[in-house]
């Protein structure tokens, strides 16, 4: 399977359970791993034939800021579902929700979960089956 990759896809939104994460938002950094069947686009250099990852940054971006979300776990699974929901060439999307400024008391880099959707792992989601 190909891939196409999204790194260091800021975003800023409003996921935390501190009041103050909710109140006053944060950025958070995503990166993507899209898997998909490429070879029509490397033979056609047409856009139908791959997908547009601009297309799949708009998704990714109104998902992951339409709600206020406690966990990061539950925001990352937010954007693989609408990934594979809206984007049916997708077969398996991973996010790596990466969440800089988490409000703890030490020197890191950041927090951060990664989760992995494939297509048959997630039924009844509109074209996700």
């Amino acid at each position: 399977m190909d891939k196409i990759l999204l790194k260091g896809l800021e975003i800023f939104a409003y996921h935390g359970v501190n009041p103050e994460e909710k109140a006053d938002g944060q950025t958070f950094q995503l990166d993507l791993t899209l898997e998909a069947d490429l070879s029509a686009a490397r033979h056609s250099d047409d856009l139908n034939d791959t997908v547009n990852y601009a297309a799949v940054r708009k998704t990714v971006q109104r998902a992951f800021t339409a709600e206020k979300y406690d966990l990061i776990e539950r925001a990352a699974q937010v954007v693989c579902d609408a990934v594979l929901g809206e984007h049916p060439q997708v077969q398996r999307v991973t996010v790596l929700l990466k969440k800089p400024n988490a409000p703890m008391n030490a020197v890191f880099d950041y927090a951060g979960v990664e989760i992995t959707q494939a297509r048959a792992e997630n039924p009844g989601k509109g074209d996700a089956t």
